[in-house]
């Protein structure tokens, strides 16, 4: 592995790269860094000239337990060759055993798989109105959700509506009414805000995109503490942090607390399929009835499939053991670059967010840097990169992509 690479192009005499193929079709959503990945195994990747890289940033989460584990290619490729989906007009063979074996995980009577975190997320949007409305007794069409600046819960319009990121939510109005937002970390302002409307207050124990932003001590056992006394839900959006990444199964569970709702995501796809869900008891998602909520490939045989196999390895805690112990390196190297160009780290097990100093470049600048030295990262709010490697890292490639980001904010 050469220390500095330059970035991809798989430049041809005959035409476009493969990056600008790709870019020149596809709708601008994202502004990807200028590599095309091919082939991945574990924590590295490579592109279609056969340069590697490590990946830091794990999908975004959904690749904790890296590219192509065996055990979850095995799992994929046994029910490929059995059945793949049935909808949820029928029951397939492998839904059981996934629902009691997450719900078991979760501590909770009941499973509600989906496929993608926004899903997951306005899934538990419904089921807390609904509970509101049935349980609670909130007037019709009054019910409100308290949420927390700076959050991301996904790209659905309902979403962005409660969002204050102009990126997210410029340009999409209408939104949906019935959501309070209070600063994040503050349990005064939330205690302020609740009211007999209010139904859940739904928050990122970890704020994933907003740069690893990690709440005071105690502010999630003030969460729980708050919603029990107001007869409130507490739903937990644990899609990116939770399932290992913290060094624990849940990020919830550095407060020993429990919430009403767990939405998950991402890494219980395995980094193969996208599966969500959301967990809670019997008085809460039993509000739904047939008809009220669907989705055609939630809790499909495939996706079943896999999630059952993350949730086996998730039980042995090896890779909570293993985010523990490479986060202590992760977090030690980093503080060591604050005042060397970076102003600012926030860590909880492998998961890191770094503050660049502006004066050295952007976020941005320094993804690209790192892509140059065969290390992939990405950047969120400008001058913040995240670092998420898959929980399968060895400590010396941890190291070595560490030491790319010294040379980077040292050099710049």
């Amino acid at each position: 592995m050469t220390a500095t690479q330059e970035p991809t192009t798989h430049a041809t005499n005959h035409g476009p790269t493969e990056f600008e193929r790709a870019e020149a079709r596809t709708a601008h959503n994202y502004h990807p860094l200028p590599v095309v990945v091919a082939h991945a195994e574990g924590a590295w990747m490579t592109d279609v000239d056969g340069r590697r890289y490590l990946d830091l940033l794990a999908g975004y989460s959904a690749l904790n337990f890296g590219h192509g584990h065996p055990a979850l290619l095995a799992a994929a490729h046994r029910q490929l060759d059995q059945l793949t989906l049935t909808s949820r007009a029928f029951v397939h063979d492998r839904f059981a055993d996934f629902t009691a074996a997450l719900g078991d995980l979760c501590g909770k009577d009941l499973v509600l798989p989906m496929n993608t975190g926004a899903e997951a997320v306005e899934t538990a949007i419904k089921v807390s109105r609904k509970w509101g409305y049935e349980v609670k007794g909130v007037p019709a069409d009054q019910a409100t959700i308290i949420v927390a600046s700076g959050n991301f819960h996904g790209r659905t319009t309902t979403i962005v509506g409660f969002s204050d990121d102009p990126d997210a939510r410029d340009g999409f109005g209408p939104f949906t009414p019935g959501f309070v937002t209070v600063p994040y970390g503050d349990l005064t302002a939330l205690e302020a805000a609740i009211d007999p409307t209010t139904v859940a207050v739904l928050i990122e124990p970890i704020q994933g995109e907003g740069g690893v932003v990690i709440p005071p001590e105690g502010y999630l056992r003030g969460v729980r503490e708050l919603c029990t006394r107001h007869d409130v839900l507490f739903a937990a959006d644990e899609i990116q942090a939770g399932l290992g990444r913290t060094g624990k199964t849940f990020a919830c569970d550095h407060e020993n607390l429990v919430p009403d709702i767990y939405i998950l995501g991402k890494a219980l796809g395995g980094g193969i399929v996208p599966v969500s869900a959301i967990v809670a008891d019997q008085n809460v998602l039993g509000v739904l009835r047939p008809g009220q909520h669907g989705s055609t490939f939630g809790g499909n045989p495939l996706a079943c499939a896999v999630g059952l196999t993350v949730v086996e390895m998730l039980r042995t805690g090896e890779f909570q053991a293993r985010a523990t112990e490479l986060g202590v390196i992760m977090r030690e190297r980093l503080d060591a670059l604050v005042g060397r160009g970076v102003v600012g780290v926030r860590t909880r097990g492998l998961w890191a967010g770094v503050d660049i100093d502006p004066a050295i470049g952007s976020g941005r600048e320094v993804c690209e840097a790192l892509m140059a030295r065969g290390v992939l990262a990405k950047d969120t709010h400008g001058s913040t990169i995240r670092l998420a490697p898959p929980l399968v890292v060895s400590s010396e490639d941890l190291n070595w992509g560490l030491d790319q980001l010294a040379a980077v904010v040292a050099s710049a």
